[in-house]
């Protein structure tokens, strides 16, 4: 049944408002309106757009969300879908992260967020368990996860350098196979519209940065935020928790724009909102703008959308120009196993990010310790562990990883326990 344009912005609205949870919970909403309760599109046509969007960059619920409304009313219905997907938790995100900036430092604030931090931590475990069992198909991924590891926490190897190394070697190591057996018909695309399409939304991706860099000059803050989150659309293959390793280096130790408890902060903030969890771009983006030199909130706010910008209107690049060709990935042994090369990296990129949460949640100091090939290795201070946030973070990975716990709950109990410490002195 084809749903009128209004019933779809109004479907659209729903699960942007009530999409808690995470890609996967999001994705299962997705899937309990538009199949299952409106049945404006069947079982195999969704799980069809959920391949491509599996094989594409950037968030992958928002794509899906996209690819959807595109199906059903066109380019207008892909924009609508796509932008009421983010828009509730967008707009909720900034305005927390504007009482974050404002209120921050106060006591109870402080409080609340020894808890949400720990939960945090839970939560890239919990993360790291669930990649672990998709990515891990043999001996060669887990070296590949080890390598990247070791790589990003040893050596501070660039994010998207080691996507690029698994790339070439999981594409030189399935140089024999035989050719993966295509699980739906390819989409046929008219080369005139895709690349009308491609040039009209890489230009809508482009303009906002372009007019920073002309206007406010290449070293403003707005326009390094839209530089580095265009950057990182193009290498945030694995979802949000792979990415968020080269976000944290470059935010925190590269740039400045914010400090690791304020990472950890944003992190926990996401996970309470609706909408994908990469809006903690726009907290980050928020911060860096308050905490510049002249920093105030139109500079914040400023920042915020540059980040919001540059994260989400490259999905809309990727679903109406490129959606058509990402099936045919699957029938090409080489790309097929430089993806899985990819995912097997993800998993210790995942693995830094946990490490570099535990240094810092559960310990109240770290050290700075420079490794001989001249990378600084982050580690802790073993007589500075905080016996409590590591009983918050238990107590969170059992509740998620063994009883499955509703992410706000979860993030509300460790809320309550951290202010409840805190009057307990």
């Amino acid at each position: 049944m084809q749903p009128s344009f209004q019933e779809l912005a109004r479907a659209c609205a729903k699960i942007g408002c009530l999409s808690f949870g995470g890609p996967a919970a999001q994705i299962a909403l997705m899937h309990r309106v538009f199949v299952e309760e409106k049945k404006w599109i069947d079982e195999a046509r969704y799980l069809h757009a959920l391949n491509y969007c599996m094989l594409l960059p950037g968030p992958e619920a928002q794509q899906l969300a996209t690819y959807v409304g595109w199906l059903l009313h066109g380019v207008k219905g892909g924009i609508v879908a796509g932008a009421l997907f983010v828009l509730p938790g967008a707009l909720v995100v900034f305005a927390l992260s504007w009482l974050y900036a404002v209120h921050g430092n106060a006591p109870l604030v402080e409080a609340a967020f020894f808890g949400v931090r720990a939960a945090v931590l839970a939560f890239v475990v919990e993360a790291l368990i669930k990649i672990s069992r998709r990515a891990l198909k043999g001996r060669a991924d887990l070296w590949t996860a080890i390598a990247a590891f070791a790589a990003l926490t040893l050596f501070a190897v660039p994010f998207p350098v080691i996507i690029l190394i698994a790339a070439i070697v999981g594409a030189w190591r399935a140089r024999g196979d035989a050719a993966p057996m295509p699980e739906k018909a390819k989409v046929a695309a008219a080369p005139r519209n895709t690349l009308f399409a491609a040039a009209l939304w890489a230009g809508a991706w482009a303009a906002p940065v372009a007019l920073s860099f002309f206007a406010l000059g290449p070293q403003h803050i707005v326009t390094r935020v839209g530089i580095f989150f265009s950057k990182l659309a193009l290498v945030t293959f694995g979802g949000a928790y792979a990415v968020l390793a080269y976000l944290r280096q470059q935010a925190v130790e590269v740039e400045g724009w914010l400090t690791a408890p304020q990472m950890i902060d944003g992190l926990g903030l996401a996970e309470t909102t609706p909408g994908p969890l990469v809006l903690v771009n726009q907290f980050v983006g928020f911060l860096g703008g308050w905490q510049a030199e002249g920093g105030s909130l139109l500079l914040a706010a400023a920042a915020a959308f540059m980040a919001s910008w540059c994260t989400f209107a490259p999905s809309f690049l990727w679903i109406f120009a490129g959606a058509p060709y990402a099936e045919r990935l699957r029938e090409n042994p080489r790309a097929a196993g430089a993806l899985r090369a990819i995912t097997a990296s993800v998993l210790g990129v995942i693995a830094n990010l946990a490490f570099w949460f535990a240094v810092h949640v559960l310990f109240r100091e770290a050290v700075q310790v420079e490794t001989p090939w001249g990378a600084a290795l982050t580690l802790p201070h073993a007589a500075s562990f905080d016996l409590l946030a590591a009983l918050i973070a238990a107590g969170s990975a059992v509740a998620l990883v063994r009883f499955h716990a509703n992410a706000i709950a979860v993030v509300l109990c460790a809320l309550a326990a951290g202010v409840l410490i805190s009057f307990m002195g």
